[in-house]
């Protein structure tokens, strides 16, 4: 089979892939919808994040979809020409956190499209994928696969969600407005949020807020005082989701925030240096979220009842023959949101 695969950064191909059949309690799946992430653009931009880096080549994907193909001995939970979302988590389930209840934290975690590991876990951007049945997930049959693909980080915002405690009634601030603080819009009106206040640096993401059900969408960049209104006595939002990983945004945003709000920090853009003062007076609750792990079969129930809807967020679909310029399309934030390719 043929697979979308990094070698070093911008040195992306299109390789042929060994397909092996599934073993007992496997599945294989033919994958139909697979969604660009900003992890692999990292690796297509930088062969990597932080210290992160690519030893190896490996194929990149981890927000998919696909048809069940085959079923190895022992499978009952799926058959033969299920559609499922793909789960790409495999905890170890034997490590003290995965004991503990936080699987997302797995000493041993085995996840898809990742060089965090050494031989590194290939990803989901193949023709055909064998993986655990468990990671294989049903859908609904009002669910399109390109939705389907979208599970994976509509599971990390609800998993941010979950972090952040209730949001029934709340005002919620997302800085940063890239598919995850838009997903975060959808999390927050899922919640109850009476306010969901967006921020953002360019037009074409605040557009995308807007018809997902942002009360407010703010270039900051064009207008650095259009949060004045929500700095009222010590600020008034009551939680914010920090989805840039810009240092600035986070400053910014603790001056609208009112004492005791929680904050959740989901974008990862290096090292940040924090206004602990602020943080103190404030009594600010700050929080860090990491991935999912019952939230992915959530997604995929939320979204298979119609009570989330992420169709707007695809802005684009393309072959994965083509997977450079769907990349570089992807790296456009003026003319796309999330890019799908399909296989």
């Amino acid at each position: 089979m043929r697979a979308v695969v990094i070698h070093a950064p911008k040195d992306l191909r299109i390789d042929s892939y060994p397909d092996p059949a599934p073993g007992p309690g496997e599945v294989r799946v033919r994958i139909a919808n697979g969604g660009i992430c900003g992890s692999d653009l990292h690796y297509y931009h930088h062969g990597g994040f932080g210290v992160v880096r690519i030893q190896q080549p490996m194929a990149l994907g981890h927000e998919i979809a696909g048809v069940v193909a085959e079923v190895g001995d022992g499978v009952t939970s799926v058959k033969a020409g299920t559609r499922v979302a793909v789960n790409p988590s495999k905890p170890c389930g034997q490590c003290l956190h995965c004991q503990e209840g936080m699987r997302n934290q797995c000493l041993d975690m085995r996840f898809l499209g990742s060089a965090m590991r050494f031989p590194h876990v290939q990803g989901g951007f193949r023709e055909f994928i064998t993986v655990d049945a468990t990671q294989a997930v049903p859908i609904s049959d009002k669910l399109s696969l390109a939705e389907a693909a979208v599970a994976e980080p509509l599971a990390v915002c609800l998993h941010a969600g979950k972090q952040a405690g209730p949001l029934l009634g709340k005002r919620v601030l997302i800085t940063g407005c890239g598919p995850i603080g838009a997903l975060m819009i959808l999390v927050s009106r899922f919640g109850g949020a009476s306010e969901i206040v967006v921020t953002d640096v360019a037009d074409a993401p605040l557009a995308v807020a807007r018809k997902l059900g942002a009360t407010h969408a703010i270039n900051v960049a064009t207008d650095a005082a259009a949060l004045d209104p929500w700095r009222a006595g010590k600020g008034v939002f009551d939680t914010l989701f920090e989805a840039s990983g810009n240092q600035a945004a986070l400053r910014t945003a603790l001056d609208v925030l009112r004492p005791g709000a929680t904050l959740v920090q989901l974008g990862l853009g290096g090292e940040m240096t924090l206004p602990i003062n602020s943080i103190v007076a404030k009594e600010l609750q700050l929080r860090g979220t990491f991935r999912f792990d019952p939230e992915f079969e959530l997604a995929v129930r939320l979204m298979g009842e119609g009570l989330i809807d992420v169709k707007p967020l695809i802005t684009a679909t393309m072959p994965f023959e083509n997977a450079v310029a769907a990349f570089e399309l992807a790296s456009d934030r003026s003319q796309s949101m999330k890019v799908q390719l399909t296989f």
